[in-house]
């Protein structure tokens, strides 16, 4: 079995590539216990795979150059290259750059969409669930608590959250601690609490065809 970083280090640093296979998934560090999880049970040795640092799903304007940057670096080295990002937040930007590289990448606007299913999540149309998925609900302090000062100033928890009424923790894995921890960032944000149980969603689809496309 693949032995995982620790979440901080997916958040700040990302995930490195071993350098060998002949397919490189770049990704967002946030989904690096996923992929490799999905190629570890489907045997997809020849899978390699390099994280962006997590946190840049709070800093968008970052996504773009960075992805660049890695298809860049390692094209020489591999005999295809796959982004495993929505827009998350580009504004049609990292489409665009995909497409200018020739790399595939996954349809869909974000992790949230592409986890539930993308046609699925359009449907639902809920604009006032705020969700988790696994490893949000792990980092929940890094990427939500902290960077919006409610550490230092919690009676701020109103002013940024009053227009939601739910918290939708997404599970990749049923396991009932993550659950518990979901529960909580959901008590904390004073938000109901709903739990979907969408395994990897879309991203299995897309990880399928790279594999054996």
């Amino acid at each position: 079995m693949t032995s995982l970083p620790n979440d901080t280090i997916l958040t700040d640093a990302g995930l490195a590539a071993r350098g060998d296979g002949r397919v490189l998934i770049v990704a967002c560090g946030a989904l690096a216990r996923e992929i490799l999880a999905l190629r570890d049970a489907n045997r997809w040795a020849h899978l390699d795979l390099t994280c962006l640092p997590a946190i840049y799903h709070n800093h968008p304007e970052k996504i773009v150059g960075a992805v660049r940057d890695a298809v860049t670096r390692h094209r020489d080295a591999y005999q295809s290259i796959f982004i495993a990002y929505g827009d998350c937040g580009t504004g049609g930007l990292l489409e665009a750059a995909c497409a200018e590289m020739g790399v595939e990448m996954i349809a869909g606007p974000h992790c949230y969409s592409f986890f539930e299913g993308n046609t699925a999540f359009a449907a639902r149309d809920e604009i006032t669930a705020f969700y988790l998925t696994d490893f949000l609900a792990r980092q929940f302090d890094a990427f939500v608590w902290k960077p919006l000062g409610l550490d230092r100033h919690p009676e701020l928890r109103d002013m940024y959250f009053g227009h939601y009424e739910t918290l939708v923790y997404q599970a990749q894995t049923d396991d009932p601690a993550l659950t518990e921890l979901a529960k909580t960032c959901a008590d904390r944000l004073g938000l109901a609490f709903e739990r979907r149980l969408t395994g990897y969603g879309d991203l299995e689809t897309h990880m399928q065809g790279w594999a054996t496309g």
